[in-house]
């Protein structure tokens, strides 16, 4: 039976966990999930006379922060292209109060690249950018790209999620060099790579991972996001840290399920298909098309693996043995007419599709 979206939000926020990561599709319901954790989060306020930024109890990041971030391309001279900013209380307490652009820049050089700088303007409500050529000459008010734009708005953030770590890691409030980050229990982060190459993509999982592992107040930390890299790679550096990991589905009823996941296992297709076969090998529920599933698993494996064909991966089997297999899979899981289509196996095939995953499982050693 599924669950609500304000549910699933009030599991993910009353949760004892350090971090939580969750997996889910493009267009399963992400940011409408942060938008109910927030809007959860922020019902515990009761103190409505302090400033906006003391009061806060949430730092969030997701699609809506990205808007606070907009182009003026100047259709009229097509000269000077600004990216404008929408102040608000984070933003304003970055750059006004901290003095933060030049670590913005500095995060931002670090994911893009050293010559590309960004220039604000006296009151910080936009920025142009140029390309420094390190000989005095430079390509000024530059558009940058989906990505650059989406690294330059998470360095914004990232910022500022760097300084609340560090001013909440002194246990006494009274030391700390400002009480607007006292009340701050969540930070919540959705998607923050979406147009994001796989090298930066890796190098933003790390470095927020190292964030994550300095902090030590009770600050709890919950991250969404469609791209299986970025949850493995934050699975395997959270692997220390009190976590919990998720796949968020929604229901063919419209309602919502927030699946659990083993902490010793990051989440792979191969290996969610790898766990199906199993299970219908131990139910005595196999069928033809997990045979599919088998070689799904093998074309998988082959390519990280560096082999042109998958039937090479089953060569240690035996040579006698192996045209055999490489032909079994290949009639179970292709068939260009509809009336070849039978869901059963005889028994000798569901045998061997027994001894294949056993043996795959001991040849390559999975976990």
């Amino acid at each position: 039976m599924g669950k609500s979206l304000t549910d699933i939000a009030r599991q993910l926020k009353e949760s004892d966990k350090k971090v939580e990561l969750v997996y889910a599709f493009n267009g399963t319901g992400k940011t409408r999930l942060s938008r109910e954790f927030k809007r959860l989060a922020e019902e515990e306020i009761t103190d409505e006379e302090q400033s906006e930024l003391t009061k806060k109890n949430i730092l969030y990041y997701s699609a809506f922060t990205e808007d606070l971030f907009y182009w003026d391309n100047d259709l009229d001279n097509n000269e000077v292209r600004k990216l404008k900013i929408h102040t608000n209380s984070f933003t304003k307490w970055v750059f006004e109060d901290q003095g933060q652009d030049q670590n913005v820049i500095a995060n931002f050089q670090k994911y893009t690249d050293e010559k590309l700088t960004p220039h604000f303007n006296q009151d910080f409500s936009e920025v142009t950018f140029s390309f420094e050529r390190g000989n005095e000459e430079q390509d000024g008010n530059i558009k940058i790209s989906k990505g650059e734009e989406s690294n330059f708005i998470w360095s914004v953030f990232y910022a500022l999620l760097e300084q609340v770590i560090e001013t909440l890691n002194i246990n006494e409030e009274g030391d700390r060099d400002t009480e607007k980050f006292n009340q701050l229990k969540y930070v919540f982060i959705d998607d923050p790579v979406s147009s994001l190459d796989e090298n930066h993509l890796i190098e933003l999982a790390v470095n927020l991972a190292e964030s994550i592992k300095l902090s030590k107040s009770d600050i709890r930390f919950v991250i969404t996001t469609h791209n299986p890299l970025f949850y493995n790679v934050l699975h395997n550096e959270c692997a220390r840290i009190k976590h919990k990991n998720y796949i968020f589905k929604k229901l063919e009823d419209g309602e919502y399920e927030l699946e659990a996941q083993p902490n010793d296992a990051p989440f792979s297709y191969h290996l969610y298909l790898k766990g199906k076969i199993e299970k219908a090998i131990d139910t005595g529920q196999i069928h033809k098309y997990h045979f599919n599933y088998l070689r799904n698993i093998l074309e998988k494996m082959s390519t990280f693996l560096g082999y042109q064909q998958w039937g090479e991966l089953l060569e240690p089997v035996g040579d006698d043995y192996n045209s055999y297999i490489t032909r079994l899979i290949n009639i179970s899981s292709h068939s260009k007419h509809s009336g070849e289509e039978v869901i059963y196996l005889e028994e000798n095939n569901k045998r061997v599709l027994g001894f294949l995953i056993k043996k795959i499982h001991e040849l390559y050693r999975f976990k």
